[in-house]
């Protein structure tokens, strides 16, 4: 079974910045997808962005140029850091492991933006 320990969540002013972590109990890290989706209030859950094991990188379009997803496979972890936060970037964020038919999802973490 494999564990994903996401944190970096909290409050934030709009403008600031916040960077999440997902740390991952796989061996077989280094070569999963990674992803980080969120889910708003009464919204379904969206994707936010993806690193594959070659660092190709995809973002949702909201999201360009002010979020950065990153993988450290020596740690296991990958991070997305947010810059100039927006009141509607408030949800609640998950980590997603993709490896072959494997997918394995975080706790989520609370990402709230005041105005």
């Amino acid at each position: 079974q494999v564990q994903l320990v996401e944190s970096g969540g909290g409050l934030v002013q709009a403008g600031g910045s916040l960077r999440l972590s997902c740390a991952a109990s796989r061996r077989t890290f280094s070569t999963s997808v990674m992803r980080w989706y969120r889910q708003a209030p009464e919204k379904e859950r969206e994707f936010v962005a993806q690193i594959n094991w070659s660092g190709s990188t995809y973002y949702t379009d909201s999201v360009k140029g002010r979020f950065t997803i990153s993988r450290d496979d020596a740690k296991n972890t990958v991070y997305l850091q947010m810059n100039s936060l927006k009141p509607e970037d408030t949800a609640i964020y998950y980590c997603d492991l993709v490896w072959g038919a494997d997918d394995y999802w975080g706790q989520g973490t609370q990402v709230t933006v005041s105005s």
